[in-house]
């Protein structure tokens, strides 16, 4: 104690220190582990790469062939005497008349379900009661539920409402199975959203629709894309309730109308291929109007 009082100098042990060589060694590794190149992933990519291009360009090289150049040539050999027959028989075959209906189908069922998804996730999001998340989990149901099981009810179903051989009749059952897995993909991008913001509006004085208008559909962009063009991609490609739910010629879509290409004796290839290839062209650009949104808008909430 004395020595402590009187301010002796005591001796401090130095610390020892482990070397600097096996520390910086590791990080030093595992870069150089990363920084090698993934040979197996390039060529799965290049594989899947080719199994997609490969039908378009067939199907893009056959339009621009006749009947017989399609039946002698090669099928993948660029055509020798392009032609632009094949499209002009499809816009005199009533191409233009299906295009329109399925632009009508399309945004019809997009404009449904956008404006019924976006308020229905806002509820479920921030509503924790037991009868509103009972209700969701009822809706998700519909998940397991395929189109085909359900279409004599749906039918009966557009009989008794005197919607038969209608845009509508197609428009109101593409948008009902399109709800579910909507409403699971919104529903998770709400979620993230993080409660701070939600209790700023709250003190700022803002409504449930003016949280929804102010702060909640400019942060859920990415979700109503993804939403949007799924949905696009499945009224656009749909074939079933076009068929069973349609009749007449005016109110055919483009799934349903490229069967006019057959014929008792044969079908017309070439012509088929064209309006194919017309066919892709806007959902094709649609998809890449909103493929930035679609990977954040696909995963989220799954971060949690």
């Amino acid at each position: 104690m004395s020595l402590i009082q009187s301010g002796t100098p005591t001796a401090r042990v130095p610390a020892t220190t482990e070397p600097a060589g096996p520390v910086t060694e590791a990080p030093r590794r595992r870069r150089l582990g990363r920084e090698r190149p993934n040979w197996l992933a390039g060529v799965l990519s290049v594989i899947w790469l080719l199994l997609v291009l490969v039908p378009i360009y067939y199907m893009v090289n056959g339009s621009f062939r006749t009947r017989q150049d399609y039946l002698t040539d090669n099928p993948l050999r660029p055509p020798a005497d392009p032609t632009l027959d094949n499209y002009e028989s499809v816009f005199t075959g009533g191409f233009g008349r299906y295009f329109v209906n399925n632009i009508v189908v399309t945004v019809g069922t997009v404009a449904i379900v956008v404006a019924l998804t976006v308020p229905a996730a806002y509820a479920v999001a921030r509503n924790a009661e037991p009868l509103v998340q009972r209700g969701f989990s009822i809706m998700l149901i519909g998940l397991a539920v395929p189109a085909q099981a359900t279409i004599i009810p749906v039918y009966l179903l557009i009989n008794q409402l005197h919607l038969y051989d209608t845009l509508l009749a197609i428009i109101l059952p593409t948008a009902a199975f399109a709800l579910p897995v909507s409403l699971l993909v919104m529903t998770n991008s709400l979620r993230d959203i993080p409660n701070e913001l939600y209790e700023a509006q709250t003190l700022d004085g803002a409504g449930a629709f003016g949280t929804l208008r102010h702060l909640v559909l400019p942060l859920a962009k990415p979700a109503i894309t993804t939403v949007a063009v799924f949905t696009a991609m499945g009224a656009w490609n749909g074939f079933l309730f076009p068929l069973v739910l349609t009749q007449s010629a005016d109110q055919r879509t483009l799934t349903v109308g490229l069967t006019t290409f057959q014929s008792q004796f044969g079908t017309n290839v070439p012509g088929l291929l064209a309006a194919v290839t017309l066919s892709l062209l806007p959902i094709f650009f649609v998809y890449l109007f909103g493929r930035r949104y679609l990977l954040s808008g696909l995963t989220a909430g799954f971060g949690k």
